[in-house]
């Protein structure tokens, strides 16, 4: 059966790429949801999202609710009937009126192995907690956080000098990759339920998690930075300065009080942890 009314949910860059490979392969959605214009850069100028720019260079209708518990809003989308509803890190919670809009419900492209990393930060969660992959899948939509069924996953390993930036724009592509096989297949896959055991919670990266604690090891230490690259980006102070840490890497080599610069050349600064 074809899927012929598509809507698509997204705001960030990670959601633009689906939404480029979606009509790069013949399906242009019906209207694009993207969340309001924000407040960026140094002149706090308004600013539409990756996914809005690309869509308005495309011809595509874009609406930008504040809410989508606005009966107006839900009229508005109910509207275009569509077949399915495409998501990806839209930034809203979908009440269960918009849940239930889609024929085949709502898709979303999510940047982890589920039910691995639930939540907000998935890609600088499995960084951090050192896990030695990742990956995205496509997971039918409920009221809960990111526990629907899932239809379709695809794993990568983790670099093991790969930032937080670096797997985003990986994950991104497979994310579009994936989505376009797995509307493809739709016909012979059946979305799997999700074992809870499995189950752990990616929250919302904090500013005050960037500051190094110099007492942890090395490797953590190094895991954070790249976890942080490129936000918020890991900090300490130096001679009454603050620094951005933008790359580090585990040594072993000297020794001393943790946050002691114990060597300093064109290549960085040999800084004592709690071990290496």
């Amino acid at each position: 059966m074809t899927v012929a009314r598509v809507l698509f949910a997204g705001t960030p860059e990670f959601a633009r790429a689906s939404l480029q490979a979606l009509t790069n392969s013949g399906i242009t959605p019906l209207a694009v949801l993207t969340q309001p214009d924000r407040p960026a850069g140094r002149g706090k100028r308004l600013t539409a999202s990756p996914v809005k720019r690309f869509a308005l260079d495309r011809g595509i209708e874009v609406l930008q609710p504040a809410t989508l518990k606005d009966p107006d809003a839900v009229a508005q989308i109910a509207g275009f009937d569509p077949d399915i509803l495409v998501v990806a890190a839209y930034g809203l919670i979908l009440p269960q009126a918009i849940l239930d809009l889609p024929r085949l419900g709502c898709w979303n492209i999510h940047g982890s192995l589920l039910p691995r990393w639930r939540g907000a930060a998935p890609i600088q969660r499995a960084i951090l907690a050192g896990d030695s992959e990742t990956g995205v899948c496509i997971m039918q939509m409920d009221a809960g956080l990111d526990t629907g069924a899932v239809f379709s996953s695809s794993a990568t390993p983790i670099g093991e000098t790969e930032t937080a930036g670096d797997l985003h724009d990986r994950l991104a592509i497979m994310g579009a990759d994936l989505l376009l096989d797995t509307l493809a297949r739709r016909s012979e896959l059946s979305a799997r339920a999700q074992d809870d055991a499995g189950t752990t919670y990616a929250s919302k990266l904090e500013k005050a998690e960037a500051w190094l604690d110099w007492s942890a090891t090395a490797a953590r230490l190094s895991r954070e930075v790249r976890a942080f690259n490129p936000w918020p980006v890991s900090r300490t102070r130096l001679a009454g300065e603050d620094l951005r840490v933008w790359q580090a890497r585990p040594v072993r080599t000297g020794a001393g009080e943790p946050g002691t610069v114990i060597a300093a050349s064109a290549d960085g600064l040999d800084v004592a942890c709690g071990d290496g």
